[in-house]
């Protein structure tokens, strides 16, 4: 399946059992071992606790811009290694027509842990 063709009808139950939360990133480091470039994020996602996540999101956001800003992820992924860094989260974004991740995240604040229905 490419990018732009559709994934085949799921039932609410599944699309359900994918958990998609709201975090404020926290933390925000270089990640240099990663294979393309990439930030090591720190989110909160309150009564969830923080969770670590890898994110190649270089293209558009310098760490600066990173902190205190509200994103989604998936917290029910199992943890992955990502070279010397465990990775809890994914965070989600979608690609510019270059290819470079742009975030998602709520356009007003809500409160850290919310989940995506």
């Amino acid at each position: 399946m490419t990018s732009d063709s559709m994934s085949a009808q799921i039932g609410y139950d599944q699309f359900m059992s994918v958990d998609i939360r709201v975090g404020t990133i926290i933390g925000v480091e270089p990640f240099p071992q990663a294979r393309k470039p990439a930030y090591k994020l720190l989110i909160d996602f309150g009564a969830l606790g923080h969770k670590k996540s890898s994110a190649q999101i270089t293209g558009h956001y310098a760490p600066e811009t990173l902190l205190g800003r509200q994103v989604a992820a998936v917290v029910n992924f199992p943890p992955r290694q990502i070279g010397p860094f465990m990775s809890e989260v994914l965070t989600l974004g979608f690609p510019d027509a270059q290819g470079e991740v742009v975030l998602v995240g709520p356009s007003q604040g809500v409160p850290n842990g919310g989940r995506l229905f």
